[in-house]
């Protein structure tokens, strides 16, 4: 198996053009002569259209184009996105009614694009947006995740986009009906709004009836299919490239409406046209994530093992299939629904509202953290309904022999949850927090404790192309199929090549984000990068030594042998490095030496695991919820580079806690998002959290052959049931039974006066 630990202490390749100012992201790199586009949106969430008149704003200064539907479609454009449909559990498939790219007949939810204005600046686009006549007849919202309401779609009756299930109910109701315990519990998700520094932002050029699209994605050849197929074009006359990228976190993975506005655009006007969302209108337009409700039950027997689980899940669609909302909270939400324990009779149930409401989809961890949270949330729960101590709770249920294979028919190769489990205990040092609570509350504070442990199953296509090309200059060139969004792929690439070779990493120069440099690849999501690129990196190094061998027989004789960064032979004395080796193959004119390439597909996914520990301070006088102290023990089986992982980690938690404690999407009775700036969407400071402490317990995975376990998303979906519980924790001292996020000083206060007034009355919200 391949070691790393050389590079543990290297810093990211990357910081340097990020820390001086000359990284380029999208809107850095436009052409100069690129048209501005804006898009009028929807300020209603229901209502028909009864006129869309644009003829005045065409003739405002400076304006070169309004698209309409009606427009596009009359210019050949295909208008309906493509978006993935779950099995419903008849046999069906999901709903899969009409996304149009601007819309057409109705309106459906606040900020779908209506029109797309092009102009010489952005000053004359937005005057003209402020002129285009849109007439509407108002209808109700459908905005609850209750069967029926106002339609939303005539293809989805009662509004349900999918009615999926995995399992056995009637074996699961036997199971619970005979248990020495039941235990019900319902979990709230709230919805959030991703906001990643960078917005989403986009230019599209043509040359000579090619089309170029540069947009701030995670991967490149989703988006070059769809406007192949939208625009109907051969793929061969479609580049589609991602520059830096300032965060995605799931909600630049899919396609969006805009992009095929302005390659059209750019078509029509024979002239680039650029675009930059706005932070309120990303918020009003880019997909949502989460929002679901959970109903769990778990039964135990009289020595509080887990007979069956049964997780009820209804999420919010929004007003349309995004590109891969119909999975998330079913397929997806399954690969890790019993988490790290060992049940064998469990169902799910999963069905999706639509709403109108902007779509929902993928989000840091897409399901998995959704899921997670669910059955840590529950088991916290039951641990104190039962009067058991939720670590011994947890202990006696977990996996315990591996390979394991889950109800859902997914194998875990590895895993010691109990050692990671006993980890975080010494690491935590949870034997003092009866004397932390004590101190907490000398000073009028409450202080609660949280744990979650977690399983995920990493997700994304398990192929995965490396190609390295061997320059001129002395120089080596990394293809990658997979992008960065600010996670380090850089250095992680560079790093991996550089110790298999010998290559000094000053040498090597990683590409990726281009479809026309690189033949394929499956972007980045589902926490893939590293592990899949990684191993296909391997190939290619695998291939090109002995390849390079081959030819430098002649020279150096037989045995050719390639050591520490060398290439040598018995009986001669001259070493070669491969870059070496590539010169002389160059003069030699072995043009095929100086290119390698090679494809891999892993046969099974890895599972990161880990335990969280979170301990909270509550102020019962403001309901103010304070994060003091904080522990993951986390096993990513081998790592390359430890900061980074670190770094992934940290971030995960920042945004679970943002979820837990202040972030929430709210709408109002007439669908109008409430929270659609900074000034109502609360978002977590570095003020608002404590240092971390992370520590790894890593036990190698089978599945692939570096040993690897995917670390993006892990943070969050630890993050979020630990935070959950510690609250939860707290506010059981005083009486309150059930909470629900965002934990805000409001709701917080509120729960614990209502418990104060009732004396000791349990109080649930």
């Amino acid at each position: 198996m391949q070691k790393f630990g050389k590079a543990q202490g290297v810093g990211r390749v990357e910081d340097v053009r990020f820390l001086t100012g000359t990284a380029r992201y999208v809107d850095d790199i436009a052409p100069e002569n690129a048209l501005f586009a804006i898009f009028l949106r929807s300020p209603v969430a229901h209502a028909v259209i009864d006129d869309l008149g644009v003829s005045e704003a065409e003739a405002m200064p400076g304006v070169r184009l309004v698209l309409t539907a009606a427009r596009l479609e009359a210019a050949g454009v295909t208008l309906g996105m493509k978006g993935v449909a779950v099995a419903n559990h008849d046999g069906s498939r999901g709903a899969m009614p009409e996304r149009p790219v601007l819309a057409r007949g109705r309106l459906r939810y606040v900020g779908e694009p209506v029109a797309m204005i092009v102009a010489d600046s952005l000053d004359a686009a937005r005057d003209a947006a402020e002129v285009i006549g849109l007439d509407y007849s108002d209808l109700d919202p459908k905005l609850d995740l209750a069967m029926g309401g106002p339609m939303v779609h005539p293809e989805a009756p009662q509004n349900c986009a999918y009615d999926w299930a995995m399992g056995d109910q009637g074996a699961v109701e036997a199971a619970l009906a005979g248990s020495a315990h039941r235990v019900a519990f319902e979990v709230v998700h709230n919805r959030v709004i991703v906001n990643a520094m960078e917005p989403r932002v986009a230019f599209a050029e043509w040359d000579a009836g090619r089309l170029h699209l540069c947009f701030s994605g995670q991967g490149v050849w989703v988006q070059k299919g769809e406007l192949a197929r939208m625009l109907h074009l051969d793929p061969a006359d479609v580049r589609v490239t991602n520059p830096d990228v300032g965060g995605g976190f799931g909600m630049k993975a899919m396609t969006y409406p805009e992009y095929t506005c302005l390659a059209a655009a750019a078509r029509m006007l024979g002239q680039p046209v650029r675009w930059v969302s706005e932070r309120t209108e990303g918020m009003l337009s880019d997909n949502g994530a989460r929002d679901l409700v959970v109903r769990t039950e778990l039964g135990f027997d009289a020595d509080h093992r887990i007979t069956a689980y049964r997780a009820d899940v209804v999420s919010n669609m929004g007003a349309y299939n995004s590109q891969f909302g119909q999975a998330i909270q079913s397929e997806l939400f399954s690969k890790v629904f019993t988490g790290c324990y060992d049940i064998q009779t469990a169902v799910l149930t999963a069905q999706g509202i639509y709403t109108h409401t902007t779509p929902i989809d993928a989000y840091r961890g897409a399901g998995r953290p959704e899921a997670i949270m669910t059955i840590e949330c529950a088991m916290d729960n039951a641990a104190r309904v039962l009067g058991v101590d939720p670590f011994t709770l947890r202990a006696r249920n977990f996996i315990q022999a591996f390979p394991y294979k889950m109800v859902n028919g997914l194998t875990i190769d590895v895993g010691d949850f109990n050692h990671v489990l006993s980890r975080l205990q010494y690491e935590a040092n949870v034997d003092g927090f009866a004397a932390r609570q004590a101190g907490s509350a000398q000073k009028g504070l409450i202080r609660g404790m949280g744990i979650a442990t977690y399983i995920e199953s990493i997700l994304g296509s398990p192929t995965e192309t490396a190609h390295v090309v061997y320059e001129g200059d002395g120089t080596v060139t990394l293809y990658v199929g997979t992008q960065s969004n600010g996670q380090g792929h850089e250095t992680v690439f560079t790093t991996m090549l550089a110790e298999q070779t010998g290559i000094d990493a000053g040498l090597i120069r990683v590409v990726q984000g281009d479809s026309d440099r690189i033949a394929s690849g499956g972007g980045t999501g589902g926490s893939r990068s590293v592990t899949v690129q990684g191993t296909a990196i391997r190939a290619v190094v695998g291939a090109m030594i002995p390849a390079f061998a081959a030819f430098l027989q002649a020279e150096l004789g037989d045995g050719v042998a390639y050591s520490d960064g060398r290439f040598g032979a018995p009986g001669s004395n001259l070493r070669l490095t491969l870059i070496e080796a590539a010169d002389r193959a160059r003069a030699a004119g072995r043009e095929d030496l100086l290119s390698h390439s090679q494809t891999i597909t892993l046969q099974a996914g890895s599972f990161p695991n880990g335990a969280h520990l979170a301990e909270v301070e509550v102020d019962p006088e403001t309901g103010h919820v304070r994060l003091d102290r904080y522990v993951v023990v986390d096993d990513f089986g081998t790592m390359i580079n430890e900061a980074l992982v670190e770094g992934q980690v940290h971030g995960g938690i920042a945004q679970g806690f943002g979820q837990a404690v202040m972030e929430n999407a709210g709408f109002d009775a007439q669908g109008q998002l409430l929270t659609a700036s900074f000034m109502d969407y609360a978002m977590p400071r570095a003020q608002d959290l404590p240092m971390f402490k992370f520590v790894t317990a890593p036990v190698p995975s089978t599945t692939n052959p570096l040993g690897m376990k995917g670390c993006g998303e892990a943070g969050t979906v630890g993050s979020l049931g630990a935070i959950s519980n510690a609250v939860s924790d707290a506010m059981a001292q005083r009486g309150v039974m059930r909470v629900e996020m965002p934990f805000t000083p409001l709701r917080v206060w509120s729960w614990l006066h209502d418990a104060s007034e009732k004396g000791a009355a349990a109080v649930t919200v």
